[in-house]
């Protein structure tokens, strides 16, 4: 079989539908509303060298970590057999954050590994100082169990022990039994699907059509950077605090084309801080070819050839690539919001009439946990926000934006799982920058607990704006309150407390930018 024009687009969906059925029977499959409803996980193929081959469009920000996460589980291990699975979390191993657990296993056809197969899902609980492991933590340890790659089964016999220990290190461990199970299905589905494939296309063949891919992923992405002008465009941005103390912490990016080329420098940012919105390298990578995926015209195919053409480089030891053992556990979810905000507002410089308004910023993290009929229960979920405004038209609102490409927990769901209650749920009308072109507008979420639990909030755009393009001005900044003993009580935009039956949480989210002077 030759590569052909046709031929390549059969096997680029081919690909893409291993990585798509592998999600769909981890969702089937698994037991916390985080996962089954909100489908905070990711699915992958890979080739035997390591390289990405194709990925569901699942969570943006697995984009580029997930592929590091596989690159230390194979240098981990001389060689996987048949029926291996690695297992493995640790942010500075191509992690992203703890709750975030990695699987890689083999797909061996004559006796060697052609593919792999790689899941990560986020699990509600796995440990640390704070219910949900998004505490506000001032090292990793903090913030829950730390798997380095290990295997979890070995030739097709569960490591029952490493499976013991992660699950003893969490507040509801047959919850975590139950999405580790589900991880492990959707491996099985994918080797079958892939092995369905070999045996129908043959072993050369489909090597050869993982091979062009890769190499038209390649052409396709250096195509969107050459339309780019040449020049050095930068922009700064700040977070809000690191759950210490409330401070600017600046993020600074010198984004820099030189023909087919993009060479992204995070140089001047700030030193890493003590609180937990550090970002490893493997999320600021995630968010800047996520950045240069946008602007792709065409379906480019998310593989190893997209990230070729672009280098990114943090100084070590700064807030976007600490030294270990910083704590991490919302630079995933915050600072990964920030790095794209800043990435967008340089190349604002040089596609003025393509860019997008800044969206809302922030995946608004709610972390609760408490008991419930005498067992321990754990809720994780983030919220939408509004979209920022385009030439092309309003910001979306009441949509997860960027790096989160997340579902809002169905309040259904929320209500029937946890003892808490929904008192609202709506659009926060008007929070949407004005312009030309209006930003999209925030939600408005409030809980009522009808138990004692531990709340952790982790936030941000409660005081900077998300910006406006063009004479659009800004969303409004989002707002977390508690109702309690009668009285309006205005917190942080990271906080942690123990809430009483009874009392309540309204989240305010931010709306997006808007974009053109308003007519």
């Amino acid at each position: 079989m030759t590569v052909d024009a046709i031929s390549l687009e059969v096997f680029k969906n081919l690909f893409i539908g291993v990585a798509e059925t592998m999600g769909v029977t981890l969702q089937r499959a698994s037991f916390s509303p985080n996962i089954r409803e909100r489908l905070d996980f990711s699915c992958a193929v890979f080739d035997a060298a390591g390289r990405m081959v194709a990925q569901a469009a699942h969570i943006p920000v697995h984009l580029g970590s997930m592929p590091a996460s596989v690159e230390y589980a194979l240098r981990s291990f001389e060689r996987l057999n048949q029926g291996d699975v690695v297992v493995l979390n640790d942010p500075y191993r191509g992690g992203t954050h703890l709750p975030d657990i990695t699987m890689v296993s083999p797909v061996i056809a004559g006796g060697e590994v052609v593919f792999y197969v790689a899941t990560r899902a986020h699990h509600a609980d796995v440990g640390g100082m704070s219910p949900g492991s998004l505490p506000l933590s001032t090292e990793l340890y903090q913030e829950g169990l730390i798997i380095p790659p290990v295997l979890l089964r070995l030739s097709g016999w569960m490591n029952e022990g490493v499976l013991h220990l992660i699950t003893a290190n969490s507040r509801n461990p047959e919850e975590r039994l139950g999405d580790l199970e589900a991880q492990l299905a959707a491996h099985r589905s994918g080797e079958e699907r892939l092995l369905d494939m070999l045996a129908r296309y043959g072993v050369p063949p489909t090597l050869a059509h993982a091979e062009a891919l890769l190499a038209y992923a390649l052409r396709m992405t250096e195509a969107v950077i050459a339309d780019i002008p040449d020049g050095t465009y930068t922009c700064t941005d700040a977070l809000e605090g690191d759950g210490q103390r409330e401070m600017e912490i600046p993020i600074r990016v010198a984004v820099t084309v030189q023909g087919s080329r993009m060479h992204v420098d995070f140089a001047g940012s700030a030193p890493q801080v003590a609180g937990n919105v550090n970002a490893v390298l493997a999320i600021v990578r995630s968010a800047a070819w996520y950045c240069v995926r946008l602007l792709a015209a065409e379906d480019v195919p998310v593989n190893h050839g997209c990230f070729v053409p672009v280098t990114v480089e943090a100084p070590a030891g700064s807030v976007v690539n600490p030294y270990f053992p910083a704590a991490v556990a919302v630079g995933n979810t915050e600072t990964g919001q920030r790095v794209v905000d800043v990435v967008l507002g340089a190349l604002a410089q040089a596609l003025p009439d393509k860019i997008p308004a800044a969206s809302q910023g922030s995946m608004n993290n709610v972390t609760i946990g408490g008991q419930q009929r005498g067992r321990a229960y754990v809720y994780y979920e983030t919220i939408g926000g509004g979209h920022g405004a385009s030439p092309a038209g309003e910001g979306l609102s009441g949509r997860h934006s960027h790096m989160t490409n997340t579902r809002n927990t169905p309040v259904e769901a929320l209500e029937y799982t946890f003892p808490l209650r929904v008192w609202q749920y709506a659009l926060r009308d008007g929070s949407g920058g004005e312009g030309r072109e209006r930003g999209g507008d925030g939600i408005v979420r409030e809980y009522e607990f009808l138990s004692k639990a531990t709340l952790t909030l982790n936030t941000e755009r409660r005081l900077r704006r998300p910006g406006g393009l063009h004479g659009g001005g800004p969303g409004q900044p989002g707002l977390n309150r508690l109702l309690r003993q009668g009285k309006e009580v205005l917190v942080g935009g990271k906080y942690t407390t123990t809430m009483q039956p009874g009392e309540r949480l309204v989240i305010k989210t931010p709306g997006g930018g808007g974009w053109g002077r308003p007519e």
